[in-house]
Order: structure tokens, then C-alpha cells, then sequence
């Protein structure tokens, strides 16, 4: 498994594509209705799917943690919303808890783990 993260806008997808060469047809999009189809080699905005659970009282931790298995030929793609101001708005606290621990979860698992800022990705891991 591959983990990549960093900030939004930082090119992590397009730095996915390049180092990895990833096709379009190969990325899967989540979003916050519901849980990716775990067919495609990269899962891209883990955080979305973190913040729709969040938002429905389901916990994203143990789902990340029963999927595990499934995601070790993966590419995984999120980004860290843990820096910056704290939101006031407790949903969003909550999400930002939960985002961070799957990312920890994911990057414990991982056999890389890469952060990207301004294009430019680090291995971490």
C-alpha cells in the first residue's frame, strides 16, 4: 500500500499520476454520500468519505480498519486537514479527530507513505 497526503491543492493527485503512472480510469473519487468502490488502484479524498461518515454518526475509523485487507495494492490520496484554525462547529472537530486518526491508521499499514507539498512529494516512509 501507498499512502499520500498533504494539504488541499497541493498536487497530490497530479504527483500520483507522475510518480506512479496512474491512468484516470484508475482513480476512484470518494465523496461524502458514501464508500468508494475499492475496484479502482487509487482512492482518492479519503477525506470526504471521512467527512460524510462523520457527519451520519458512523464510525470511519473501524471502516478504514475492516478494509484494510482490500487496500493493499492501493494507492490511497488524503488530504491532512489537521493544521490551521480549530472549527468551531463540533461536526467538524469530530471529522477532523477521525480524519487523523485513519491517516495514522493508514500510514502505520502502509509500505510508503509520501507527503506532498507545492507538487513536490517526500517520502515519509
Amino acid at each position: 500500500m501507498v499512502f499520500v497526503f498533504g494539504g488541499a491543492y497541493q498536487g497530490k493527485l497530479d504527483f500520483v499520476r507522475e510518480t506512479f503512472g496512474v491512468k484516470e480510469e484508475e482513480i476512484v473519487r470518494c465523496d461524502q454520500d458514501g464508500t468508494p468502490d475499492l475496484a479502482g488502484r487509487v482512492i482518492y479524498g479519503i477525506e470526504e468519505m471521512t467527512y460524510g461518515m462523520t457527519r451520519r454518526g458512523e464510525d470511519a475509523e473501524k471502516w478504514i480498519a475492516d478494509h484494510m485487507a482490500a487496500f493493499e495494492d492501493k494507492i490511497l490520496v488524503c488530504t491532512d486537514i489537521s493544521r490551521g484554525l480549530v472549527p468551531m462547529d463540533t461536526v467538524e472537530r469530530a471529522w477532523r479527530e477521525i480524519n487523523g486518526r485513519c491517516m495514522n491508521r493508514i500510514a502505520a499499514r502502509a509500505d510508503e507513505v509520501w507527503s506532498v507539498f507545492c507538487g513536490i512529494g517526500s517520502r515519509v516512509k
